[in-house]
């Protein structure tokens, strides 16, 4: 492990183990990285080598900064790890180590990726609509990826299952320098989940 001090200001960053069919996703996960320590700003991720997770911790530390991964550990044994962090931790399992990354980061972004970056999103959205924290989630729609999803929360507003103000909670970003910006903005206040209790005290 390097030895950096860690930083008061932590990034907690989502993204894929694949690189995906763009060059412009592993572009877009370096430069964050290089941003990100260029701006003091310390990267908790999921501990992982490969893909864009991996092009993102390798920027931060190529840059001078500080990289906590957090890795279940069927996922280490299987020796996808990456053991050139800052700091790596070895969780039991998938909740506890979601549930870490959580505790860690001051906001989160996610880039593109697949079933566990979309899982991951959604968690902490849903924890923002609850309450149960109030920190800054970003999308970083590089190439439109995100669209789609954003348009289902949006979908899922007008069908009244979810309020508008909590489809807003996921904060588009095109840019590394916008998705720094809101991520190191306040959160927006969360108002009662419960789209059709107008009225009803909570």
């Amino acid at each position: 492990m390097v030895a950096v001090a860690p930083p008061e200001l932590k990034i907690c960053v989502y993204c894929g183990t694949n690189v995906g069919a763009s060059p412009a996703f592993m572009e877009m996960a370096r430069d964050l990285g290089t941003a990100m320590a260029g701006r003091g700003i310390g990267l908790v991720y999921g501990g992982g080598k490969l893909g864009l997770m991996g092009a993102v911790a390798d920027a931060v530390m190529a840059a001078g900064g500080h990289v906590i991964g957090v890795i279940p550990e069927v996922l280490m044994r299987a020796e996808v790890g990456h053991t050139g962090l800052s700091e790596l931790e070895v969780a039991d399992d998938m909740h506890t180590r979601k549930a870490r990354m959580a505790e860690l980061a001051d906001a989160f972004i996610a880039l593109p990726g697949g079933f566990g970056t979309f899982e991951e999103l959604l968690e902490v959205l849903t924890w923002n609509q609850l309450s149960f924290i109030r920190k800054p989630v970003v999308v970083l729609d590089v190439n439109g990826f995100y669209t789609p999803m954003l348009e289902m929360f949006a979908h899922a507003a007008d069908a009244g299952f979810m309020r508008a103000e909590h489809a807003a909670l996921a904060q588009r970003a095109t840019t590394v320098e916008e998705a720094l910006a809101i991520a190191t903005a306040p959160a927006p206040l969360s108002v009662s989940k419960w789209a059709d209790r107008e009225g009803v005290a909570d």
